[in-house]
């Protein structure tokens, strides 16, 4: 396969559309068990670090808020409870399964100010400057092409509003990452005794792996017009929050 027109699927190359079936396939299959699976694998520390990301946001009562890759919808019920009655919270996800699974525990929850819009991350169907705030929890890696991602992440925000990525990313301590490497070799038999899918686990695993680090990432948030961009270290650098802002000139005409 010519590598110019390839991406990463865990340590596969592949061509794009064949990432985004294949990342399809697997939260298919994990969406029912997803966040059960979450907590195994963080030992709960993700629900701190999605009120930590939520905290460092500025979102304020009344504002609207893109929750991208929503999933089974932790983000959105978070941010839903700070900008209130009179705000919105926009779940968006390319995949329809996981989506109904937030829907359904949103609604449950009586979070009537949250709406669901299937769309791939890479072409938003949302207006310009649309949003006070964006959030990307545990997601950014399985996009096809991170940086129009991102880009149109900073297409659909106003300016001075900040986009939040909370990842997996790399453990400044050599000791620290061979331990977590570690854990993270349980995984797969965890997820076949938790819900009888290995093979998805052992993706996960492997795109923590090759997803960019915290000055990579910095630096793509940069390139595609971010500003005041920085990043927070949760655990040693196992995860880690970014925060960049749209400046007033990135507006297009």
């Amino acid at each position: 396969m010519n590598d110019s027109h390839s991406v990463d699927f865990g340590h596969r190359k592949v061509t794009p559309d064949e990432k985004t079936r294949l990342v399809g396939d697997v939260f298919e299959q994990v969406a029912q068990r997803y966040d059960v699976m979450n907590d195994l694998m963080s030992l709960g520390t993700h629900r701190l670090f999605k009120r930590m990301t939520v905290e460092m946001s500025g979102a304020r009562p009344g504002h609207r808020v893109l929750d991208l890759a929503g999933g089974t919808g932790d983000m959105a019920a978070l941010f839903a409870n700070v900008v209130g009655p009179a705000g919105s919270v926009v779940l968006a996800d390319i995949n329809p399964h996981m989506m109904d699974v937030g829907r359904e525990r949103l609604l449950d929850r009586g979070l009537g100010q949250v709406t669901y819009c299937q769309s791939a991350a890479e072409s938003l169907p949302f207006a310009e400057q649309a949003f006070d705030c964006a959030v990307i929890a545990f997601g950014l890696r399985n996009f096809t092409d991170k940086h129009s991602a991102l880009a149109e992440l900073c297409r659909v925000l106003k300016p001075g509003a900040a986009l939040l990525v909370l990842e997996f990313s790399k453990a400044e301590n050599p000791l620290l990452q061979n331990a977590y490497a570690a854990f993270q070799a349980l995984w797969p038999g965890m997820g076949k005794l938790v819900t009888g899918d290995a093979a998805s686990y052992q993706y996960l695993v492997e795109s923590i792996a090759k997803h960019p680090g915290q000055k990579a990432l910095k630096v793509m948030l940069e390139d595609v017009g971010f500003a005041d961009v920085e990043y927070h270290n949760l655990l040693g650098g196992i995860a880690a929050i970014h925060r960049g802002v749209r400046p007033p000139d990135t507006g297009r005409t």
